[in-house]
């Protein structure tokens, strides 16, 4: 059964969905896209990512192709539309079609909005019941990782670096110090109980699920500490995680052929995700 997809103002067969060979998304990388988990039909922190979506947008000066209210009507039809229970809402913003320049096209050009859907099991996922391996790998980005840019190339080279290594998803470190994922933000559990993650900045994305999931643990009592931590700390670590909009919060057992603990999903892990799938669940619209 075919998807119906959104291009710019069309709800369209994805046979159909098209957008022009001049497109700057498609030519220059020149765009930010955010993705939306669906659980039960319902958008899961929808106002968070349109609130990373409108700042992507503004680092970038790019210009809004709709608003907040009409954002979440395309999500919702879509959703309806593809009768999507669990999965994602993929939403991509372009600076638009313009003859190819590295230059900015002229005030007023319109930008291109995409929407699709994807099936995508969130809930139960065998990476959860086992855990993830990790392998490390340079962080060979460009300096602007807050700003949600379709420039994925890397990060999906890293993501086949790790998978060529035997592990699920790779860590990225520069400097000596890990970032985050490679389309996820990373995190340790130290042997007393304090969860360590990289502090917000130009250096990573600032997710959604993470700032859920430290909010959700300062509320649970437990110990947030923000800062940088390094490859050799991560793998004396009691315990190990990532969090994203599909992944939740994942364990990881391995980091570059070391255990992580006792090398199975750790208790503080657990205890986050049972936490952030609750409140998803309350407060998905």
């Amino acid at each position: 059964m075919s998807r119906t997809v959104y291009v710019n103002g069309d709800f369209v067969p994805e046979a159909e969905a098209k957008v022009s060979v001049f497109d700057r998304g498609f030519l220059m990388a020149d765009g930010v896209y955010e993705v939306t988990t669906v659980i039960g039909g319902k958008l899961v922190a929808f106002a968070g990512h349109m609130a990373r979506l409108a700042r992507s947008l503004a680092e970038l000066a790019m210009a809004a192709p709709a608003g907040e209210a009409e954002l979440l009507a395309i999500h919702r039809r879509l959703v309806e539309m593809n009768g999507l229970d669990e999965g994602l809402v993929y939403l991509q913003v372009t600076r638009g079609v313009a003859d190819r320049d590295f230059a900015f096209p002229a005030a007023g050009t319109p930008p291109s909005l995409v929407l699709f859907t994807q099936k995508l099991a969130v809930l139960e996922r065998e990476t959860v019941r086992r855990g993830i391996r990790i392998a490390l790998v340079p962080d060979l980005r460009w300096s602007r990782r807050d700003i949600k840019t379709v420039q994925l190339l890397y990060p999906s080279m890293a993501k086949m670096e790790a998978r060529a290594k035997g592990c699920d998803d790779a860590w990225m470190v520069e400097d000596g110090l890990v970032t985050e994922g490679s389309s996820n933000n990373a995190y340790i559990v130290t042997h007393d109980g304090r969860i360590v993650t990289r502090h917000l900045g130009h250096a990573i994305l600032h997710g959604i699920t993470r700032k859920a999931v430290l909010g959700f643990a300062v509320e649970a009592g437990l110990v947030v500490e923000e800062r940088a931590f390094s490859p050799d700390e991560a793998k004396a670590a009691k315990e190990a995680f990532i969090t994203s909009a599909s992944a939740f919060v994942t364990p990881v057992v391995e980091i570059d052929g070391v255990r992580i603990g006792e090398g199975i999903p750790g208790e503080t892990v657990r205890r986050l995700r049972t936490i952030y799938i609750a409140e998803s669940l309350a407060t998905a619209i």
